[in-house]
C-alpha cells in the first residue's frame, strides 16, 4: 500500500526536494551575505524573520488557491513568485527590499508546504502516516543538505548563488507539470480554527510553535553563530548541513517508530536527547570542529523529526476533510513561533550574550518534551494506531475526559436514531395516502 501511494506522488515528491535544495541554501546564503555586507546580527535577524512573516500570511492563502485553481496550479504560480523574489534579492542589495522579498519568499514556500502536506495527508491513513510524512521530509532535508553543500560552490559574495537558486525552483515546475498525477478532488474542507485545533490536541499546537521557533533560530542565526565560535565559511557550511543530514538519516526510523509506538512518548524521548545535546554545544569552541559536526548532526537527528512527528500526531485525531485547515493552522501557528524566534536570539547576540544560543534552544526543546510525557496521561492514544501488533497500549483517559467521550457518543446515538425515526416516517406517508 504505502509503495503503491509513493508510486502516486513520485512526481510530487521530486518537485519538492528541489524546493527543499532552495531552501536549504537560500537561508544560509542570505545569513552569510547580510554579515558580508556588515548589516549587523539584529537587523540580520529581522530581515530573517520576514520570512517568517510571510510564512504566516502563505497558510492562510494555500487553501484558498487549492480551491479556486487546483493543487497543480497553485504549486506553479507561487514557485515562479519565489523564483522571482530570490532573483530581486541578488540585484538590488538592501536591508529593506530583502525583508520585502523574504516575506514574498516565505509566503510562497509556506503555501506551497501547505498544498504538498495536506496532499500528502489525504493520501495516508493513521497506520502509515508518519512514515509517509517521514519520507517526504527526507527528501526535504536531503535537499537542504544539498543546498548546504552548493554554497561551497557557489560565492555567497556574487551573483550566482542566487541565480542558481531561482534556476532550482524553476526546475522543480517540471515533475508535477508533465506529471499524470492525479491530483485530489478540490472540495470544500472544514475549517479548523487555531482554538478549536489547540483544544483536539493541545500539542500538536505547541510543539509545532516551539520547535518552528528552535528552527528559525537555527537557520537564521545558526551561520552567524558559527561564525562568532571561529569557524569559517566553508565550516558553516558543513555545520549546517550536518544538522540537516542528521535530522534526514533520523526521519524514517523514528517515523516508523511513531507509527508502532505512542508518537508522545516518542516525540519526548526525541526533545529530551536534543535538549542534552544543545547543552553539550554550548560548551563547545571552533577548536573541536569535528566533535561540533558529530554533536550537531545529532542534535539534528533529535529535533528534526519533531515537526513531523507533531503533525502526525495531530491528524491522528481528525477527518479526512479537516486535514488541509489544519495543516493551515499548524502551519500558522508555527510561523507565529518561527517570527519570534530569529529575532529574539539575533536580540540576545546583539546585546552580547552569544554564548546562550543553545541554552536558549535548550530550555524550549526540554518544554516540548515535558508537555508530551504530561499529554499522555491526559488522553489514551488515537483508535488506529492501537491496532498494531507491535503497538503498547496507552494510558486510560482521565475520568473527565471519559465522561465528554460518553456524553458525545450518547448524544451523537440518539441524533441517529431521531434521524433514522424521520426518514421511515416520511417514506411511509405517501403509502398510507394511497388509494387502496
Amino acid at each position: 500500500m504505502l509503495k503503491q501511494q509513493l508510486r502516486a506522488i513520485s512526481s510530487l515528491l521530486s518537485s519538492i526536494t528541489l524546493i527543499g535544495i532552495c531552501v536549504g541554501m537560500t537561508s544560509t546564503l542570505l545569513s552569510l551575505r547580510a554579515t558580508i555586507e556588515d548589516f549587523g546580527t539584529l537587523t540580520t535577524g529581522i530581515i530573517m524573520s520576514a520570512y517568517f512573516i510571510g510564512f504566516l500570511f502563505g497558510t492562510t492563502r494555500a487553501s484558498k488557491d487549492i480551491r479556486r485553481v487546483g493543487y497543480i496550479r497553485a504549486f506553479g504560480g507561487l514557485a515562479a513568485l519565489a523564483a522571482a523574489s530570490i532573483l530581486i534579492q541578488a540585484i538590488w542589495i538592501d536591508p529593506v527590499v530583502w525583508f520585502v522579498m523574504r516575506f514574498i519568499t516565505g509566503f510562497a514556500i509556506s503555501a506551497i508546504f501547505v498544498i504538498v502536506e495536506s496532499w500528502l495527508n489525504t493520501m495516508a491513513d493513521n497506520k502509515n502516516r508518519g512514515t509517509l510524512l517521514s519520507v517526504y521530509l527526507v527528501l526535504i532535508y536531503a535537499g537542504l543538505v544539498v543546498g548546504q553543500l552548493l554554497l561551497g560552490v557557489a560565492d555567497p559574495a556574487g551573483f550566482m548563488a542566487f541565480a542558481l537558486v531561482a534556476l532550482l525552483i524553476n526546475l522543480a515546475l517540471i515533475p508535477i507539470l508533465i506529471s499524470v498525477t492525479v491530483e485530489p478532488t478540490t472540495h470544500e474542507p472544514k475549517k479548523v480554527p487555531i482554538r478549536s485545533l489547540f483544544k483536539l490536541v493541545p500539542l500538536g499546537i505547541v510543539n509545532a510553535f516551539i520547535m518552528q521557533a528552535c528552527y528559525s533560530m537555527f537557520y537564521g542565526i545558526g551561520p552567524m553563530y558559527a561564525l562568532y565560535i571561529g569557524l569559517s565559511i566553508a565550516e558553516v557550511s558543513l555545520f549546517m548541513a550536518s544538522f540537516i543530514l542528521g535530522g534526514m538519516l533520523a526521519q524514517a526510523p523514528i517515523g516508523l517508530l511513531s507509527d508502532r509506538f505512542d508518537r508522545r512518548i516518542i516525540m519526548a524521548a526525541c526533545a529530551g536527547l536534543g535538549a542534552v545535546m544543545a547543552l553539550i554545544l554550548s560548551q563547545l569552541g571552533a577548536s573541536l570542529v569535528w566533535l561540533i559536526y558529530l554533536c550537531v548532526a545529532l542534535f539534528g537527528a533529535c529535533v528534526m523529526p519533531l515537526y513531523s512527528l507533531g503533525m502526525a500526531h495531530t491528524n491522528d485525531y481528525l477527518e479526512k476533510d479537516q486535514m488541509i485547515g489544519a495543516t493551515s493552522a499548524i502551519i500558522k501557528v508555527g510561523g507565529i513561533g518561527s517570527i519570534i524566534g530569529a529575532p529574539a536570539v539575533a536580540a540576545l547576540m546583539q546585546f552580547g550574550a552569544v554564548d546562550y544560543f543553545f541554552l536558549l534552544i535548550m530550555v524550549l526543546t526540554i518544554i516540548v518534551c515535558l508537555y508530551s510525557l504530561y499529554r499522555v496521561t491526559r488522553r489514551a492514544r488515537a483508535e488506529d494506531q492501537l491496532t498494531s501488533s507491535y503497538a503498547m497500549l496507552g494510558p486510560s483517559q482521565t475520568s473527565d475526559e471519559l465522561l465528554t467521550t460518553l456524553v458525545d457518543e450518547h448524544e451523537y446515538q440518539v441524533e441517529q436514531a431521531a434521524t433514522e425515526a424521520t426518514e421511515e416516517t416520511d417514506s411511509e406517508e405517501p403509502k398510507s395516502s394511497s388509494p387502496g
